[in-house]
């Protein structure tokens, strides 16, 4: 995608066809996935498994759908993992000190948004790689959590805060409807606002966006922070199933939602990607994982099979790279 079609006014019908065309092909990734499985063992398509498997996908969807932005605007992301845990470190802390949830909560947002500035500012303005940048800020941040606890798990969580994060609303675990929430806040960014133009034009073309008048900085830095905002609410999602916040938390989740955002058609190039995507994305990791644990399959065998999905896709996205 050009800069030029980002301010074609046909351009966003376009784009929407095309990626219809993209989320298709993943759902019936899905489809196929699911029938499998439910051949294979018939635990798998109960409610309360699909639902397992919703819950279970919740987390990566979350940190998926900032990673997704991130990759679009021409980027990447190696810090979520670490940035979640030192957003729930924080949480942790200021509610076993004392302070409400209601105010623990913005502050883990606040945490995971600034640590997401911090790279968003070290690749529009320092000129360093997104690769280099995230690799360094993933050790920076998991050592501040490591040293800020000991390396030991924030224990005492209210039970105001769990019981907020085990409930279910209508029948629906409420990570799920968090994300579910979240995913359509941030659809709409991304298609039916300027900001989500600006996400396409950068990846797409950084030298002619710029040209263009397109504010390529700040596009860039709202994409860390975003990104690490939804980190943070992924980590505190955890804190709530597990009821203590542990400084290793999030480890290799980077890896997950890097995997959620291409098996859901976004180009790791940038300029490419949609939510639907993504979040289908997320549940077909979700979905295997499920299925082959049903079937007592060794969790290194599920590691291959994750591996050999990411490969098919991005030998999918190459293939089919310059027709979207």
């Amino acid at each position: 995608m050009s800069t030029t079609d980002s301010l074609d006014p046909a351009a966003p019908a376009r784009r929407a066809f095309q990626f219809g065309l993209r989320d298709a092909g993943t759902l019936i990734g899905l489809v196929v996935i699911v029938a499998v499985f439910s051949a294979l063992t018939p635990n798998f398509l109960t409610e309360r498994n699909i639902l397992n498997i919703l819950q279970q996908s919740s987390i990566n969807a979350c940190v998926a759908l900032g990673m997704t932005l991130v990759i679009i605007s021409g980027g990447i992301d190696l810090s979520v993992g670490p940035t979640a845990a030192i957003a729930a470190v924080a949480a942790a802390a200021l509610m076993v000190g004392g302070a409400p949830v209601i105010v623990a909560i913005p502050a883990a947002l606040l945490f995971g948004m600034a640590a997401g500035a911090v790279n968003g500012l070290l690749v529009a303005y320092g000129g360093l790689q997104p690769f280099i940048v995230t690799l360094g800020t993933l050790s920076l941040y998991r050592a501040s959590a490591l040293i800020y606890t000991g390396g030991n798990p924030v224990f005492g969580i209210p039970p105001e805060f769990r019981s907020l994060l085990n409930a279910t609303i209508l029948g629906v675990p409420s990570p799920v409807v968090i994300v579910a929430v979240l995913a359509l806040v941030v659809w709409i960014v991304l298609n039916k606002t300027p900001l989500g133009e600006y996400f396409l034009a950068v990846g797409g073309n950084e030298e002619a966006s710029h040209i263009a008048g397109v504010p390529v900085a700040m596009t860039k830095i709202a994409a860390y922070v975003i990104s690490g905002g939804l980190a943070s609410v992924g980590g505190l999602i955890l804190v709530g199933r597990l009821g203590a916040a542990d400084p290793t938390l999030g480890n290799l989740w980077e890896l997950d939602a890097i995997a959620a955002a291409a098996i859901g058609g976004a180009s790791l190039m940038g300029g490419k990607g949609s939510v639907v995507g993504t979040l289908l994305g997320a549940i077909i990791l979700g979905s295997l994982r499920n299925g082959l644990t049903l079937l007592n399959v060794q969790a290194f065998y599920q590691l291959l099979a994750t591996g050999l999905i990411i490969l098919v896709a991005m030998l999918i996205d190459r293939a089919t790279r310059g027709r979207g």
